[in-house]
C-alpha cells in the first residue's frame, strides 16, 4: 500500500473521530440543557400547585368565617380544582362546588355584568343569594373538608 494512501486513511480516521467527538459533545450539552429545563419546569409546576392549594385553603377559611360570598368562593374553588384535582368535583362533599358553578354559569360577570341592565342584575343577584342560602350548609361542610384535604 502506498504511503500517501496510508496517510489519507489515517487522516480520514482522525477526521471521523473528531466529528464523532463533536457530535457526542453536542448531544451531551443538549441533554444537560434538557435536564435543567425539566428541573426548572418541575419547580415552576410545584410552586404553581402549592399556590393553588394555598388559594383553596384561604378561600375555604374565608367561607368558614363568612368573609366572602359563597357563590364567588365556590366558582373560584371549582376553577382551582379543575386544574389541581378535578376528580374531587364529583365526590361528596366537594360536589357542591360543581353544582354551584353549573347553576351560576349563565349569570354575567365582570364587564358583562357592568354592561347588563340593572334590573336584570338585581334579579340575578336575588337568584344567586337564594342559591347560596339553599346550599349554605353543604358549602360550609365542603369548605371545611377541602381545607383539611391532603393534595
Amino acid at each position: 500500500m502506498p504511503v500517501w494512501l496510508q496517510w489519507t486513511l489515517v487522516l480520514t480516521g482522525l477526521a471521523v473521530a473528531l466529528l464523532l467527538v463533536a457530535f457526542i459533545t453536542r448531544q451531551m450539552r443538549i441533554l444537560r440543557q434538557d435536564k435543567v429545563r425539566a428541573s426548572r419546569n418541575k419547580a415552576f409546576q410545584d410552586e404553581r400547585r402549592s399556590s393553588m392549594i394555598e388559594s383553596i385553603q384561604v378561600l375555604a377559611m374565608a367561607i368558614e368565617q363568612d368573609q366572602v360570598e359563597y357563590s364567588e368562593a365556590c366558582l373560584r374553588i371549582k376553577g382551582l380544582l379543575d386544574h389541581l384535582a378535578p376528580e374531587l368535583l364529583s365526590q361528596t362533599p366537594y360536589r357542591v362546588f360543581q353544582e354551584m358553578h353549573e347553576q351560576l354559569e349563565h349569570m354575567p360577570t365582570h364587564k358583562a355584568r357592568q354592561d347588563t341592565d340593572v334590573k336584570f342584575v338585581e334579579k340575578m343577584d336575588r337568584e344567586r343569594h337564594a342559591l347560596e342560602a339553599q346550599h349554605s350548609d353543604a358549602i360550609r361542610r365542603a369548605a371545611t373538608a377541602i381545607r383539611h384535604h391532603r393534595f
